[in-house]
């Protein structure tokens, strides 16, 4: 009989084996594809990628998801279509915008809707709009409030993006849970805000209504699924908003805002093109409307299902070859609130392998092609936001894990970064021993 160390080097070794049988067919086509991609270089084959490589700019794989730092998210091929159209003709953009809202309204059920410069965007017409309405003098006033409700209600706390409501003019008052939010509401209140999409939404609902103040929730990754596009007129959301260059797939610099119809209104008194409006510099132009209906009359008719299935598939080919490294453990979850896109784990022993998160996400990064994943690192976060509204409480950090998202990988994409990872992690545990 084999001693238990013996015996365990032999089952580690056996599966290690099959890890590597299961994932040969992988290795095999990425050796083609080397051979292919060697082939096109010495024909001097151009690339799309020429547009950034001249300026200096390393063009990447992003496997970190659809964040705005790394151009959120690829435009699909219809809105890439449609915003060329758009860009043949000159139109009146009040009239866009009009007939927009009403193609808008048709396909979410709500009142009215308007295309915005982002959620961001969304949330700065929103609170313009719940402040100055539609009266000239007051929308000539803002950011001055005086003599105007202006107080905004931070359901949750605060918000790395509640810089867009203050712009607006917009004074924070925070609110922790639904029962502080009765206290909260006073005769200055102008809005109440949230990001809360669960059951705390419908109570919410029953306090602003009943005080007579409109909601505004931000579901800015929220699509998809498409129903939430729908889901939150159905409910009775007074005002609601998405970005259009996250999973939407429309312009980066887009978003939209529905709802209420007399909100939507005031909203857009508040927008551009007004000159003097406040939200004039959040301009969105003919193409970003044209492209986001584009892209949202897309999701209306998308097979969801198929699409996760593709997701899936592109981070267990990914999970295959990580896992033929020993000591590698993986696991695959698909979110389900937003950025629900099927998510792939890799962990291993920090100091067994002598290779830290960290460290393997800069040389993913260093590497060519440069490939972006997912750690609890945020390059784009100013270092003094604190979110939340407790500044007493101790902010608890995050486990650093490895995590590749497989909604933004395009095709082929997945045996690159599955390759790579996988050679980084077995160098790293051969050189430490």
């Amino acid at each position: 009989m084999l001693p238990e160390r013996e015996l365990k080097n032999s089952l580690n070794d056996r599966r290690s084996f099959l890890r590597l049988l299961a994932a040969a067919p992988l290795f095999a086509t990425i050796a083609s594809r080397s051979l292919a991609s060697t082939v096109a270089a010495t024909t001097g084959r151009s690339s799309s990628a020429d547009v950034y490589t001249r300026l200096g700019v390393r063009p990447l794989i992003n496997g970190r998801g659809t964040w705005t730092y790394l151009s959120g998210s690829l435009e699909l091929p219809g809105v890439r279509e449609a915003v060329e159209a758009a860009s043949r003709q000159f139109v009146d953009l009040f009239e866009l915008q009009r007939a927009a809202g009403k193609r808008l309204a048709e396909l979410s059920g709500a009142e009215s809707g308007m295309v915005t410069s982002g959620s961001a965007g969304a949330m700065a017409l929103a609170t313009a709009g719940c402040i100055a309405g539609t009266d000239p003098k007051n929308v000539w006033q803002l950011p001055d409030t005086t003599g105007l409700k202006h107080e905004v209600v931070m359901l949750g706390g605060r918000s790395a993006f509640d810089s867009a409501i203050r712009l607006a003019g917009g004074q924070l008052v925070l609110a922790h849970g639904v029962d502080n939010l009765q206290s909260a509401i006073t005769p200055q209140t102008a809005m109440v805000y949230t990001t809360w999409r669960d059951d705390r939404l419908p109570n919410t609902l029953k306090i602003t209504r009943a005080a007579g103040v409109p909601l505004l929730l931000d579901d800015a990754a929220g699509i998809p699924p498409f129903e939430n596009f729908r889901r939150y007129a159905k409910i009775g959301v007074d005002l609601y908003c998405f970005s259009g260059g996250k999973g939407l797939g429309g312009p980066q610099c887009s978003g939209v805002l529905l709802g209420r119809k007399d909100l939507i209104d005031a909203a857009m008194a508040n927008n551009n093109p007004w000159e003097g409006a406040v939200c004039r510099p959040m301009k969105v132009g003919k193409e970003e409307i044209i492209g986001i209906l584009a892209a949202i009359d897309y999701w209306s008719q998308a097979d969801l299902a198929a699409l996760t299935k593709e997701w899936q598939s592109r981070v267990e080919r990914i999970e295959k070859l990580v896992q033929t490294v020993p000591g590698v453990t993986t696991s695959i979850m698909t979110p389900k609130e937003e950025n629900s896109y099927p998510t792939l784990t890799v962990k291993w022993d920090v100091q067994r392998f002598g290779l830290t998160v960290e460290q393997c996400a800069q040389q993913l990064r260093d590497g060519e092609p440069r490939i972006e994943v997912l750690t609890n690192n945020n390059p784009s976060g100013v270092p003094a936001v604190r979110e939340g509204d407790d500044p007493k409480a101790k902010e608890e950090a995050a486990p650093n894990e490895l995590q590749i998202i497989s909604m933004t990988l395009q095709q082929g994409e997945d045996l690159t970064v599955g390759n790579r990872l996988r050679q980084i992690l077995d160098k790293a545990r051969k050189q430490s021993g």
